[in-house]
């Protein structure tokens, strides 16, 4: 935990001195920043008073007992002494006792109790890392989504500009004879539509930036960049490492520890015991009078019930084991169901990036022509603005497929927990 508060210290710094945010450092203030987070302190706090009460049940056991009773006949001497008179026990009777016991042997019941303790915490800490571990894929669809709308405001600005520029254009045309009123009018209205959009994207933008400030916890400026990911070249791994696989290991275990407690049930248990005690009658029952006492001895206590439901309580265990392994399976099963449709989403971004630089390329030619027969009155201008648009709806779909590989391959990376 100190190791990763300084990291986010260090990257908190860098990207304030730099204007930058990296998609590595929004993960890591996210899973600092996240309440969750907290729990894993809490599960080692309760941990740990588990544990000391369990270890204090080696500690000697001290009760305090007292009784009053009233019976209807007490113990007499079935002969008569001549000349000897010899009272009878009192059928009121009275005692106050403390004992004092300590555990010798409990047939492994404390230690048992400890490993049940130390796993049951173990399994929570990995129920909390498949949590946290969830935060991730919401970090990065915000994250991506930022750098989405960046590529369109960048291809917004390209718009205007070109739009600008054959307006001032279109207007030399107007006052020259080739172009009229009607043209200047269309882009002037295709400018606008172009700052409508913008005005859109700069609202979705902000309200991303305010998401991503929620889970990193801190303030992001509107004028901070987000550093694109590299895209890998290398063959994405499909070999699944989420934590959820951890957890059901854990479960599994914490099964293994309860059928070894069982043990515990049908061994036998020896300890000390210590009374002292003041009543009527005391130890000696012909003596009708309050006196005090004390008995010290060794105990041992053996119960066979448990052997009743021995058989039965592991084959419990047993089922639930079962059921675990089947939960995994299904996991796995949809996991890789998972990277088979991402793997088939990712092959054709990667066509389709192929095909992108030459539809650019074709689409600016065709813009440039229409341009020309604009200058030399064979087109109209409402054409060459049609031809225009397309060429910056190409651009766009080749920045929109960039950051969609670059989504799909870090969605990929989370599916598998690849690093």
């Amino acid at each position: 935990m100190t190791r990763i508060l300084l990291l986010t210290l260090f990257i908190s710094l860098s990207s304030h001195v730099f204007g930058q945010l990296t998609l590595d450092a929004c993960r890591q203030k996210a899973q600092v920043n996240y309440p969750l987070a907290r729990q894993y302190k809490l599960i080692e706090l309760t941990e740990n008073y588990n544990l000391k009460n369990a270890a204090k049940g080696n500690l000697p056991q001290i009760s305090l007992s007292g009784k009053a009773s009233y019976q209807s006949d007490v113990t007499k001497l079935p002969i008569a002494l001549p000349e000897i008179s010899i009272k009878a026990l009192p059928k009121d009777q009275y005692q106050i006792m403390v004992e004092a016991r300590q555990n010798i042997w409990d047939g492994g019941l404390i230690h048992h109790q400890k490993q049940q303790i130390q796993a049951s915490a173990t399994e929570t800490e990995r129920q909390l890392d498949v949590n946290m571990y969830a935060l991730n894929e919401r970090v990065n669809q915000v994250y991506f989504g930022i750098l989405l709308l960046d590529e369109q405001l960048s291809q917004n600005t390209l718009l205007n500009e070109e739009l600008e520029r054959n307006l001032n254009t279109i207007k030399a045309y107007r006052d020259n004879g080739i172009a009229n009123d009607a043209d200047v009018d269309a882009v002037q209205v295709e400018i606008l539509n172009t700052r409508q959009q913008r005005t859109s994207l700069e609202a979705n933008r902000s309200a991303y930036l305010r998401m991503l400030s929620l889970l990193i916890g801190e303030e992001i400026p509107a004028h901070t960049r987000l550093s694109k990911p590299v895209l890998p070249g290398q063959t994405i791994s499909n070999d699944i490492n989420r934590p959820e696989l951890l957890l059901y290991e854990v479960q599994k275990q914490v099964l293994d520890v309860k059928q070894q407690s069982l043990k515990s049930g049908y061994l036998p248990q020896f300890f000390l015991y210590a009374q002292g005690a003041y009543g009527n009658p005391g130890l000696n029952m012909l003596k009708n009078e309050f006196e005090p006492y004390y008995i010290i001895g060794a105990r041992m206590s053996w119960n066979f019930g448990s052997l009743y439901t021995l058989k039965n309580d592991k084959r419990k265990l047993d089922t639930e084991k079962q059921r675990i392994e089947s939960n995994r399976d299904l996991f796995l099963f949809n996991t890789r169901l998972q990277v088979a449709e991402k793997d088939g989403t990712i092959s054709a971004l990667r066509k389709q990036m192929k095909e992108d630089d030459e539809i650019i390329r074709l689409r600016t030619n065709i813009r440039k022509a229409a341009e020309a027969k604009v200058a030399n009155g064979t087109l109209t201008v409402t054409e060459m603005l049609r031809e225009l648009t397309n060429e910056s709806l190409a651009k766009q779909n080749k920045a929109v497929h960039e950051i969609q590989l670059l989504m799909d391959i870090y969605q990929q990376k989370h599916i598998t927990n690849e690093q």
